[in-house]
């Protein structure tokens, strides 16, 4: 049962989630580790206690949300989704119906889905994996493109950098916002001003590609 006087989870589904599920995060890359995940999930309740929705249910949809990294980032919100319905563990707290509906919403939380994801749930982690602060959004980029694309000179990391900064932060990229209203409108704008101005862009770039450079040494 939620604890009703601060609209908390149960004390023993968060020892669960903390002991069994978070600490596989840290495996992941520096964009979506344990402080990623953690961020989510605080964003995830405070949308849950304006909204109304399931505090339970909502906080394992945050913790469950990006496990799937453990396979193909390309379906890892797929995968997300199937590994949260076959934990049994879970039957512990939720019905079978809860399940569903939140297997839904982990699938649904993707920034680059068409759709709108199918219930308040899934609008809900969407949103809250959606940190859109400039700075941030520009650190993880940066982060995982140093994870993964070694390869690459600085000047390719640039490149590689406004390609994807265009195509999902733009005012013509693939980022949707499901909670009117929310903080991520006003950070989402301010974004799309520093986007629309490469000079000013590359000066934030270089400052925290040194900074991420130098703290891998």
């Amino acid at each position: 049962m939620n604890d009703m006087m601060t609209n908390n989870p149960s004390l023993d589904l968060v020892e669960f989630v903390e002991m069994q599920i978070l600490p596989q995060y840290a495996a992941f890359d520096k964009a979506h580790n344990m402080e990623h995940v953690t961020r989510v999930i605080r964003a995830s309740l405070d949308l849950a206690r304006k909204t109304g929705a399931d505090i339970n249910m909502v906080y394992v949809i945050a913790a469950y949300h990006d496990l799937g990294l453990s396979g193909p980032r390309a379906i890892h919100h797929l995968t997300s989704g199937k590994m949260l319905l076959a934990d049994a563990r879970l039957k512990r707290w939720f019905s079978a119906e809860q399940l569903k509906l939140m297997k839904e919403a982990v699938e649904d939380h993707r920034a680059s889905a068409s759709r709108a994801p199918r219930s308040i749930y899934g609008k809900i982690v969407a949103e809250a994996d959606r940190d859109i602060e400039p700075e941030t959004v520009i650190r993880r980029t940066i982060q995982y493109g140093l994870a993964n694309y070694a390869e690459l000179d600085e000047e390719g990391h640039w490149q590689r950098f406004m390609k994807h900064m265009d195509e999902k932060y733009s005012a013509n990229g693939y980022i949707r916002l499901w909670i009117q209203g929310s903080e991520n409108e006003h950070k989402l704008n301010a974004l799309r001003n520093l986007i629309a101005e490469p000079a000013k862009m590359r000066l934030v770039f270089d400052r925290i590609f040194q900074e991420e450079k130098n703290a891998k040494k």
